[in-house]
């Protein structure tokens, strides 16, 4: 059983003041049953995505934070919510009726001086609780976001334009989450008492442009070790492959034709282990019958090629698409699958002139770190995908049982 008074701490401070209200004055301030719930769900989640140090997955502290409320309470909550952020048109409309001098002087004459700056306050701190949840939530992308840069950096142009929606490829993924995070930081950390709040001195300093290169290298450490951990749960000779291919870059003179060799290898067992040829052919006529480029033909037999198994091993050998659920849009490949897929074979094809190709020079060590990143990138979001997948399925699996 939750501690009543440990929830109490962990709810809103605006829907408890709210409560407190004639209902005829609640819904003339604009807030209805369904807000005052909403509220107090929005704020118990962020703090319990914020508790990291509970040692509990966030899903696990996220469903915990659902079983401190009555299922009636959560369904007219996340109604609410899910409302709010998908009917566009509606949510600016709501939020604009707080907004103005009218508004203010009306719920202050409503409310009398001390009520309204006690709503004022508690609207004010639940703000900064879910401020700094949004600073964290942005920042929390940043090693997906700069995984999936240094892996479309694998690709060439030709590559490129074979995806569908380059446009989306070509985003500046990294450059648009910073400046977001500054203009996040001036324009609504700084309004509001982050004092209040669990926040830490590097969650108040906001990311700069310029900063941008220290940023990343910093984060891209992040994502090697990410990629590294989850890999090891996968086959742990793996990763000796990724570190004898840096030792070789750093430390061989012959270093770069064996870091070529350790990462063509890596690639061609992480395919191979996962999946053989046979069960990724029957993938392949399971999933994208019409899909092109994915077989060729030797001694007249069909066989799936290399963006064939790297699409397999994205996807887990799990359907491109689940036609039961109408959340499904569409067949497979999806856009970041079929990217992840061409990176992993464009980087293989790469290594494979290093390999033959090696003149030693300072130039080709960095393009063989680039590509080494890249590699790790791919990896980390493709198995970090294929993960989400899985738990999808299971999710949508338990809503029909």
């Amino acid at each position: 059983m939750q501690d009543p008074a440990a929830v109490g701490t962990r709810r809103s401070r605006t829907a408890e003041f709210l409560r407190q209200l004639d209902p005829d004055v609640r819904t003339a301030l604009h807030f209805d049953d369904a807000a005052v719930i909403g509220a107090d769900l929005l704020i118990s989640m962020c703090r319990a995505l914020m508790d990291t140090g509970s040692g509990q997955p966030w899903q696990d502290r996220v469903e915990s934070t659902f079983e401190e409320f009555d299922l009636s309470d959560v369904e007219t909550g996340l109604d609410h919510i899910l409302e709010r952020i998908q009917n566009k048109d509606m949510a600016i409309s709501w939020l604009n009726s707080f907004r103005g001098v009218s508004y203010r002087a009306f719920a202050l004459r409503l409310l009398g001086a001390g009520d309204f700056r006690r709503l004022a306050d508690a609207v004010k701190e639940d703000g900064a609780i879910v401020a700094l949840a949004v600073r964290r939530g942005l920042r929390g992308l940043m090693p997906f976001a700069v995984a999936w840069s240094d892996a479309v950096n694998n690709m060439t142009e030709n590559q490129r334009k074979a995806v569908s929606k380059t446009d989306i490829i070509g985003l500046e993924i990294v450059q648009m989450l910073i400046l977001a995070d500054e203009a996040f930081g001036k324009k609504v950390i700084s309004t509001l008492p982050m004092q209040l709040t669990a926040a830490t001195a590097d969650d108040l300093v906001g990311w700069r442009p310029d900063d941008m290169t220290e940023i990343v290298s910093i984060i891209r450490h992040r994502v090697a070790d990410a990629s590294a951990k989850r890999l090891e749960r996968e086959n742990s000779q793996l990763i000796r492959k990724i570190r004898g291919a840096k030792d070789a870059l750093t430390h061989s003179e012959d270093g770069i034709s064996q870091a070529a060799n350790s990462l063509i290898e890596l690639i061609d067992r992480i395919m191979r282990e996962a999946f053989s040829k046979e069960e990724v052919m029957a993938w392949v006529e399971a999933n994208l019958p019409d899909e092109p480029g994915l077989t060729f033909e030797k001694d007249d037999v069909v066989l799936p090629n290399k963006r064939a198994e790297a699409l397999c091993f994205v996807y887990r050998g799990g359907p491109t698409a689940r036609e039961a659920h109408e959340h499904d849009i569409g067949q497979g490949p999806s856009l970041i699958h079929d990217v992840l897929a061409r990176v992993i074979v464009a980087t293989r094809t790469s290594l494979q002139k290093f390999k033959h190709d090696d003149a030693g020079t300072q130039e080709e060590r960095d393009r063989l770190f680039s590509l080494l990143a890249g590699l790790e990138g791919a990896l980390l979001l493709g198995l970090f995908i294929s993960q989400i997948g899985i738990k999808r399925d299971q999710l949508f699996d338990n809503l029909e049982e």
